[in-house]
């Protein structure tokens, strides 16, 4: 039986995948959108989905645990200002995983991750490649 193994290793260490997954979640929080492979993307949405619901709360102890996760003071501020408010009516389900083909170099399946109701602005602009 599998209990209690639910987190994907990707072939790194803890340390390693820990600020890996900080920099994609800083990312996306970021740019509202990146391209990764799929099982990178399964495995963040596990860490963005909390960091959403925890912004939807604006107390002080909340935005001290989202900069201890994120370490990083804009994003905070942008996480309770902006994307907190957004998503205040939603249940959970703040990410949008699609897939995109197989890279070119390894055949690795590749996924575009995309926030819900993002302002149409964005939409125009180009998601950065987070590897």
């Amino acid at each position: 039986m599998r209990h209690r193994n639910g987190l994907r290793k990707l072939n790194r260490t803890a340390s390693h995948r820990e600020a890996m997954l900080r920099n994609m979640t800083v990312s996306l929080l970021r740019f509202e959108a990146i391209k990764t492979t799929l099982p990178k993307a399964k495995e963040l949405r596990r860490v963005v989905e909390p960091m959403i619901t925890l912004g939807k709360t604006p107390t002080l102890a909340n935005r001290r645990l989202a900069f201890d996760r994120l370490r990083d003071r804009e994003i905070v501020g942008k996480l309770f200002a902006e994307l907190g408010p957004r998503f205040a009516k939603r249940p959970g389900g703040y990410l949008r995983i699609l897939k995109m083909g197989f890279r070119v170099g390894d055949n690795a399946p590749m996924a575009y991750v995309e926030l819900l109701d993002r302002p149409e602005g964005s939409a125009t602009a180009e998601a950065p490649a987070v590897e």
